[in-house]
């Protein structure tokens, strides 16, 4: 007999009797808005009324600037914000749906979590929204030891403010820019000013141009005087993701400096620290950078056309390691039961 599937698919609070394909299958069959978090094994799920917001504000966007990211042929014929009233308890149900079939057909082991991605679409008429839910297993990986390797690779999204599903389909067009052994690309508009990586945001720990000497060892103190932590604005054309918040609100609360600028890659000197956020991964620490030695023409290229200038990190580094302990505490306070949010 066959093992339980791993994964579960919600659509309108009605579980598909077919097996349902991975999470990055379904995202690249499909249009919609839609969001991913990170459930625990008792179904908790983190920050789960961020996602939400952001949600039914990535639908808002696509239906007025790109409704065929939603499955719309063109602009919704009557005003979408009727579509979206009461969304909220409609996606709560069909997520307690997808835990509670995840729950009957397939247990967690130790160790294993659950991401959980949830999608608005066009209904086949049109005439309403589908809710759909995917619900998958998802071991976390343990911060400090694997560590992402990143190349530059691929220009800025369309309708970066929204997250929606056909990225998944069109991010493909820069795999072949992927070196062997890099676990995330990042995109770039002109080669140096860094936006994002495509299912990530980017942070690094940057020195201050003023205080580029070091020559004694730092506290932690001394280095939040020293550094700052770095990543692109939203006026840059970046998602505005629900860890990138958080960092922010970190850095703020317990006094490291934080600045909305791109990293620069011309100014990688003075990066002590790099690390990528996402829902799942939460925070994880960036061992490489690299990126091509010329940026021009990099389209028409694969990997193995282009010289590559690779920038190296050592170890989780300490300002990485102390937002990551902030995030951390954050998470068991912003856990959410289902149940509570019906």
């Amino acid at each position: 007999m066959p093992p339980p599937p791993a994964t579960v698919l919600v659509t309108n609070g009605t579980v598909s009797p077919q097996s349902p394909p991975s999470a990055a299958s379904f995202l690249d069959s499909t249009p919609g808005a839609y969001t991913t978090a990170r459930a625990s094994a008792a179904g908790r799920l983190l920050w789960w009324p961020r996602h939400l917001l952001r949600l039914a504000d990535s639908a808002r966007l696509l239906a007025r600037f790109h409704p065929h990211f939603l499955g719309l042929a063109g602009p919704p014929r009557k005003p979408f914000e009727d579509s979206l009233v009461g969304i909220e308890p409609l996606v709560n149900r069909s997520v307690l749906v997808a835990l509670q079939e995840m729950r009957r057909t397939r247990p967690l082991l130790p160790g294993e979590d659950m991401a959980l991605t949830a999608l608005l679409r066009a209904s086949p008429a049109e005439e309403d929204l589908e809710v759909c839910v995917h619900l998958g297993v998802y071991v976390p990986q343990v911060f400090g030891e694997a560590r992402a390797r990143l190349a530059v690779a691929g220009k800025g999204r369309d309708a970066a403010a929204a997250k929606y599903a056909p990225w998944a389909r069109m991010r493909k067009s820069m795999e072949k820019m992927r070196p062997p052994g890099v676990t995330e690309l990042l995109l770039t508009n002109d080669g140096d000013h860094i936006l994002e990586g495509s299912i990530t945001n980017f942070f690094v720990v940057c020195r201050k141009e003023e205080e580029n000497q070091l020559n004694e060892p730092l506290s932690v103190q001394m280095m939040a005087n020293k550094f700052e932590v770095q990543t692109a604005p939203l006026s840059d054309g970046i998602l505005p993701g629900i860890i990138r918040q958080i960092v922010i609100e970190v850095c703020h609360d317990i006094g490291v400096p934080f600045r909305e600028v791109p990293p620069s890659w011309s100014k990688r000197e003075l990066w002590e620290e790099a690390f990528v956020t996402s829902s799942l991964r939460l925070i994880q620490h960036v061992e490489t950078v690299q990126a091509p030695l010329l940026w021009e023409n990099t389209e028409s290229k694969t990997w193995a056309d282009v010289s590559w200038v690779v920038k190296q990190f050592q170890g989780a580094g300490s300002i990485t390691t102390q937002i990551k302990r902030e995030i951390s505490k954050r998470a068991t306070q912003e856990e959410y039961d289902i149940k509570d949010l019906l």
